[in-house]
């Protein structure tokens, strides 16, 4: 019997005995014609070592690569996010000794585990790449047994130790071990020992005193990342000799002297020089341009202390990104920096800068940040090939210049928090990212969304808006976020947008919105919809038994896939924008925060709700005692009446929530149902003191850079756990 007619029995012996799941595998598609039976089903046999229910066995199998002649298993690649479990130290992984190539990157096994020895018997591995699976301790002294290893990634783990682990790993030609827990000296018999290394990243870690470098380095090292370490000794000169790097990333190295940028000057080749949180030398905008590399196309150096604009940029004519960010440079931003022939994302923002020396609009400036400054007067005609153009906290006065609507390319446009007087511009339909909160604007909303419309996000809160909410916006099929609130737009309520797929957040708060909010029949709609604020309108009617029956559903986080903290755009491979919410929660105001993914909020307070339970928002709907991430409801203040529903999430609320409503009764208020008082338990007031402690834990970051360049509209975020905040009373949970 042929080789090939076994390798067809054995598939079809697999279909029948894992049918639920391989019948779809074709091995001549997936490039498994080439391996021998045993080792398919070794590979079968360690993803049932895990629970891998969310792996698809397509994915899985597309992966794999067998030798054309002998048919043994040569590269495993699993996707993000396959497995779950522990590896154990007896694997049927381990058994595959011809493994030149090993990808298990980004999977679910458990945080307590330890890298087990059984890697080592894979001695013809030349790829080997374990980042983000959460190991700990320390790598076993086994895996210098691994010589033939040419790029080796343990990144994002929990591991710790030295550099014992590659001593003689000779063949090194890439080594990441960035944002673990390594601690101690870089010793020089590393560069030594590895003569081949050209990319080392040691981010993140807990590495101390200085770097040494042999005295005549031979070394072909072109990429070193050293950032977010805890360096206590001299490093630049050191890394002075070594004239082959291109890129050097020492971002907060928390060295206890100033850097002299002068000390670059030996890396001629240099490309890539990141030293955002460092302290810089007094001297750094004096200068010239022969004391730094020549040929640099990036350089970050945010929160660096700088006050004064560098003139050595000048003579910069490869630099293609600048951040300057966080700095306290003043006065006007210099004419000779838009004639940089290559500059394309500059980052000005949080100094204060209060002019231009001359015009933008002839720049090759693709991205720029001017937010938290001290412009005043008209808005300067962006660049002609901007995409994205953030100028908020500014004192920006006029209306908003024709020329961003000419700007082709324009598609994230950011001019909250300003002074700005006029109508919308009628190009809003152009725009991915369009945000205008807290101007003067006056007139409609133009009614000018077409149906190719990006649209995601809209705010124009805190305006003199009139007129409607314009019926073009059912067009915009990507809208996520819509905000209208503090205007005096006069209207009822917009049914109509339940039909955006994608909608998440809706504010009309501080409007003249009126009429009911029910539909017809049936629950409310908005299949993804997680912040809900209709307060200071008009409202009036009520709510059916069903009206809340979905939210239940808003709870996941399906809209921004693996790991995503905040609500926001993600789909620009250089930035993301996040949204900004206006908070309150218990007296704690919190203006334009970012919103954790898992926030979910309502808020009906200030209407004329009206009626009789059970037909009139009189009755709290029962169903939301039962949701699960229901962690604050006030309906103070109302005319409400009945019991309070049942639950966990319900009883566990402060008294203050409840009170003003005469026909109320049950926990946590005194009034029983059956007509009698009860004094709050201790439990009760301990469950009050307990939120109040977890508001006061949200902190406020600033506007990050990570991998590439990051923009945020807000300099805050919440951090939350899964909750949803109802309010149909006179304190609120969002304050538009």
């Amino acid at each position: 019997m042929s080789s090939l007619r076994l390798h067809i029995l054995l598939v079809h012996f697999l279909c029948c005995v894992f049918a639920s799941s391989f019948i779809t595998i074709n091995p001549l598609v997936f490039g498994l014609a080439a391996c021998r039976p045993d080792q398919i089903q070794a590979l079968l046999q360690f993803k049932n070592e895990f629970e891998s229910d969310g792996c698809n066995l397509n994915d899985y199998f597309h992966g794999v690569t067998c030798d054309n002649t002998t048919g043994a298993v040569t590269k495993l690649h699993l996707p993000n996010g396959c497995l779950t479990g522990v590896i154990k130290s007896n694997s049927i992984l381990f058994s595959l000794r011809h493994l030149r190539h090993l990808n298990l990157s980004h999977n679910n096994f458990t945080s307590s585990s330890s890298l087990p020895s059984g890697f080592s018997n894979l001695n013809k591995l030349e790829v080997l790449s374990l980042s983000s699976n959460g190991f700990q301790g320390q790598v076993p002294f086994s895996f210098s047994n691994l010589t033939k290893l040419s790029q080796f990634d343990l990144s994002h783990n929990d591991l710790t130790g030295g550099f014992q682990l590659v001593q003689n790993l000779t063949k090194l030609s890439t080594l990441d071990l960035s944002y673990n827990h390594f601690s101690g000296t870089i010793p020089s018999s590393l560069l030594l020992t590895l003569p081949l290394l050209s990319h080392l990243d040691l981010r993140g870690n807990y590495l101390t005193g200085s770097i040494e470098v042999p005295s005549s380095p031979s070394s072909r090292l072109e990429h070193l990342f050293l950032g977010h370490n805890h360096f206590d000794g001299q490093i630049l000169e050191p890394i002075s000799k070594l004239t082959t790097l291109k890129e050097l990333v020492l971002s907060f190295i928390n060295v206890s002297y100033p850097i002299d940028l002068r000390d670059f000057s030996s890396l001629k080749s240099l490309l890539n020089l990141e030293l955002s949180g460092n302290i810089l030398s007094a001297t750094t905008s004096l200068i010239s341009g022969s004391d730094v590399p020549p040929n640099l196309y990036r350089l970050m150096m945010k929160g660096c202390n700088i006050n004064e604009f560098p003139k050595f940029l000048k003579t910069l004519q490869n630099l293609e990104r600048l951040d300057l960010s966080d700095n306290q440079i003043k006065g006007k931003v210099p004419e000779w920096l838009w004639s940089l022939p290559r500059l394309s994302i500059v980052s000005l923002n949080n100094n204060s800068f209060n002019d231009f020396d001359g015009s933008l609009h002839k720049s090759s400036v693709t991205m720029l940040d001017l937010s938290f400054n001290n412009f005043t007067g008209s808005l300067p005609d962006p660049p002609l090939s901007i995409k994205l153009f953030l100028a908020s906290r500014n004192s920006f006065t006029g209306n908003i210049p024709l020329s961003t609507c000419d700007r082709s390319y324009l598609d994230a446009l950011d001019l909250s928090y300003n002074n700005f007087s006029g109508a919308i511009p009628q190009c809003l339909s152009k725009f991915k990212i369009l945000n205008l909160r807290k101007n003067n604007l006056h007139g409609i909303i133009p009614n000018a969304f077409s149906s190719s419309s990006p649209l995601q996000t809209l705010d124009v809160g805190y305006n003199r808006i009139s007129g409607q909410l314009p019926s073009s916006l059912v067009n915009c099929s990507s809208l996520r976020f819509l905000s209208v609130d503090h205007n005096n737009i006069k209207d009822l309520f917009p049914f109509w947008l339940k039909v955006l797929p994608d909608l998440q957040v809706l504010t009309l708060s501080s409007n003249t919105f009126h009429g009911p909010i029910s539909p017809p029949q049936g629950p409310l709609g908005f299949p993804e919809l997680r912040i809900l604020d209709l307060s200071d309108n008009k409202f009036t009617g009520s709510l059916s038994p069903d009206y809340f029956v979905n939210w239940s559903g808003s709870s996941s986080n399906k809209m921004y896939g693996d790991g995503e903290m905040y609500m926001g755009d993600y789909t620009n491979d250089l930035y993301s924008y996040f949204y900004g919410l206006d908070l309150q929660y218990k007296g704690l105001n919190m203006e334009n925060k970012m919103v954790n993914t898992f926030y979910t909020a309502i808020d009906f307070s200030g209407n004329n709700f009206s009626g009789q339970i059970p037909e009139s928002i009189g009755e709290i709907p029962q169903e939301l005692g039962a949701l699960s991430f229901l962690s604050y409801i006030n309906v103070s203040y109302n005319q409400l009446k009945g019991e309070i529903p049942k639950g966990t999430q319900i009883s566990g609320q402060p008294e203050s929530s409840f009170e003003g409503n005469a026909g109320l009764c049950g926990i946590p208020l005194q009034e029983s149902c059956f007509g009698t008082s009860e004094p709050p338990t201790q439990w009760e007031k301990q469950v009050d003191d307990e939120e109040e402690g977890e508001v006061l834990n949200w902190r406020g970051v600033a506007i990050g850079y990570w991998p590439g360049l990051l923009f945020g509209l807000a300099i805050g975020y919440v951090i939350a756990p899964e909750w949803l905040v109802l309010i149909i009373g006179l304190n609120k949970g969002i304050n538009r």
